[in-house]
């Protein structure tokens, strides 16, 4: 027999940060592909639509009107799926059937005032306005003591959900922990407890040393393909300092997360010189009043693009069933993204 190698053989691969697992499959990337490689024919979007709701100066949905807003902006989402004055109640009949009420604030924060941009599109010193808005609403929404977290989180794309192609991002903010960031508190905080380090901080610095998943840095962020990635070009990016939230971040830490995010984003565009589709958002420590040393501020990138502009990755069969799996290796994807050109295609053009 030959011996064991993960470029080669079936394996699971554990994810620390929530205890799960994802099945890798590296032989089956080496099947031929008959599908579907072409460009898609990108819409031309002008600076300004009167149409749009999130443009400077237009009517929302409700009568409100948005100002003529010169940087980032965020308002009050009009079909927030949470609100602040939810009564009190719920359900618990048993073990079976439970309920109980979730109080919220969501908002909806616009990038820039311009249409036709993305983030990577977008100046860096602008970004930076977003991430400063980032850590204003963090503070503000995470003092009210009926916020226990606040979720920061970007749609891009209509395949992803997103509505609206002007440049924005969400922030819902709840009584509640979410599941996800429950999984994270969890073992963030039994390996915290056990090492007396974080553990993003240790991985991180695994990372480093290894290299092969690193996709870019600077000096106070890296973002890299997770080992345990489930999403054909997943990434993180990971504060170099152990922040237990934006909250701590400095004005030149800001400013580098808002560069690392340029850098990124670019290189997903430039993969198949297509606007590329994702799920973005921070996860960092909840605002329950608790101190969360076992914390450390990171950001997930989940895209679903998988072989061109137009194929994707579904959910279905064993990954609904059993659990998540994927062919190209993270390594392999790691590979393909840094040897991309570090300007946007649209600039080389």
């Amino acid at each position: 027999m030959s011996t064991f190698n993960l470029v080669d053989h079936p394996h699971r691969r554990f994810n620390p940060l929530t205890g799960e697992w994802i099945l890798v499959s590296p032989h089956r990337a080496k099947r031929p592909w008959q599908g579907q490689v072409e460009k898609v024919q990108e819409e031309k979007r002008p600076q300004y639509d009167p149409k749009c709701y999130l443009c400077p100066t237009n009517e929302r949905i409700g009568g409100k009107v948005n100002p003529d807003y010169k940087g980032a902006y965020s308002f009050i989402n009009d079909f927030s799926a949470l609100l602040s004055d939810t009564p009190e109640g719920g359900e618990d009949n048993g073990d079976l059937f439970q309920s109980e009420a979730v109080r919220g604030i969501c908002k909806v924060i616009c990038f820039s005032p311009r249409h036709d941009l993305t983030v990577p599109e977008m100046e860096v010193d602008a970004i930076k306005g977003v991430v400063d808005l980032w850590q204003d609403e963090y503070n503000e929404l995470g003092a009210n003591p009926a916020i226990n977290y606040v979720q920061i989180f970007e749609n891009k794309g209509s395949i992803m959900g997103c509505s609206n192609p002007h440049p924005h991002g969400q922030i819902w903010s709840s009584s509640n922990i979410p599941n996800e960031v429950e999984k994270e508190v969890v073992r963030q905080k039994a390996y915290f407890e056990k090492h007396g380090r974080t553990l993003l901080g240790d991985y991180l610095e695994a990372e480093v040393e290894k290299e092969s998943r690193i996709l870019c840095s600077n000096e106070h962020f890296v973002a890299l393909v997770p080992y345990w990635a489930v999403w054909p070009f997943e990434a993180m990016i990971i504060s170099r300092s152990a922040h237990a939230s934006i909250k701590t971040f400095n004005d030149e830490e800001r400013l580098a997360l808002a560069d690392i995010y340029k850098q990124l984003t670019i290189m997903y565009d430039n993969l198949f010189e297509v606007s590329f589709a994702y799920s973005a958002g921070i996860h960092q420590a909840p605002t329950d009043g608790e101190e969360h040393p076992e914390w450390h501020f990171h950001m997930h990138f989940y895209p679903p693009l998988l072989r061109s502009a137009t194929v994707k990755k579904f959910m279905v069969g064993y990954e609904m069933l059993g659990n998540p799996q994927r062919d190209i290796t993270a390594e392999t994807s790691a590979e393909r993204l840094r040897a991309l050109s570090k300007v946007h295609y649209k600039s080389a053009k």
